[in-house]
């Protein structure tokens, strides 16, 4: 999905504008995926623009970091009104946003100590990630060929850009083969995530879904689902989940801040439960875009732009 152009992009402080918005060809980052990065929806609600749990995604943002032994430079509470900022610069309703920490230009070593640490925000128009369709019928996908880091390799609890060159070779093998996505194993043959999603399985009633000691990204709608789910009565057990689990799924699901709740219709062309979206994932996708959409919001949620 092309990225539609708006007017400002903040960067190191500063809104600037969005062709100006531009890093030095030797910037660390571009030689060594030296960046961490977070992505963020804010939803027309009809109380107004509101962004989803913002502080929880702006908190991992700083764990991810934290984690390469970097320092961002600002605080948690300033990339908070930063992003709120950059979404009222550019007068949007409904936007996706991605804040990015990024080693700059200064040393084309691998020692990225003494390269400067920048900070940018951009927000841009995005729709359905996996394509309009997708949210109501579901969508095919195979079990990948690459398998995810084994513990003690790339931290998978990150968000590193690095990390995510697995995920385009996982990408590029599903969609070549005609699927819209793909699901990748740990080290031990156990389900891990998607390429930039979370997974959960509906078996016997039971709402299953991988530990993060199984390589998988924590992450923000993942947490928000499990609560929901928990919240509904339903019974949920993080547990390592084999390969054979998912083709026997009665239902089988993607969460994430792009993907929303995306239903999984069939795995390696194995049909799985009915074919179509199972009650388990419409009532959580009823409850999740009640809050995104409504605005119906008890836990707080939502942090609204334009608050007078």
């Amino acid at each position: 999905m092309p990225v539609k152009k708006v007017e400002k992009i903040w960067m190191n402080g500063k809104l600037v504008n969005w062709d100006d918005a531009k890093i030095h060809v030797l910037s660390h980052v571009i030689h060594y995926g030296s960046s961490w990065f977070e992505g963020i929806r804010c939803y027309e609600t009809k109380k107004g623009p509101a962004i989803f749990r913002l502080d929880r995604h702006v908190h991992r943002l700083f764990d991810s970091v934290k984690i390469y032994r970097t320092e961002v430079g600002y605080t948690e509470k300033k990339i908070t009104e930063a992003i709120g900022e950059t979404i009222r610069a550019n007068k949007m309703r409904a936007c996706y946003i991605r804040p990015v920490v990024y080693r700059g230009y200064g040393d084309v070593g691998v020692n990225p100590l003494s390269c400067p640490v920048d900070v940018a925000i951009a927000v841009w128009e995005w729709g359905s990630y996996l394509g309009p369709e997708a949210l109501k019928k579901g969508i095919d996908v195979c079990v990948s060929t690459w398998n995810r880091p084994a513990p003690n390799t790339l931290p998978a609890m990150a968000k590193a850009a690095g990390n995510y060159a697995l995920s385009q070779l996982m990408k590029i093998e599903a969609l070549k083969a005609g699927f819209h996505e793909a699901i990748a194993l740990d080290v031990n043959g156990y389900v891990s995530e998607g390429t930039g999603e979370n997974i959960f399985l509906v078996k016997d009633g039971i709402l299953y879904t991988p530990p993060l000691s199984s390589s998988i990204l924590p992450g923000v709608t993942r947490a928000s689902v499990i609560q929901l789910a928990e919240e509904a009565g339903m019974r949920v057990k993080e547990m390592n989940v084999p390969r054979e689990m998912i083709y026997v799924a009665e239902e089988l699901f993607f969460t994430g801040t792009a993907a929303e709740i995306t239903p999984i219709r069939t795995v390696d062309h194995a049909v799985i439960g009915s074919g179509k979206p199972g009650p388990i994932t419409l009532q959580l996708q009823k409850t999740f875009f009640d809050i995104v959409k409504n605005a119906n919001d008890p836990h707080q949620w939502l942090e609204f732009v334009y608050k007078d």
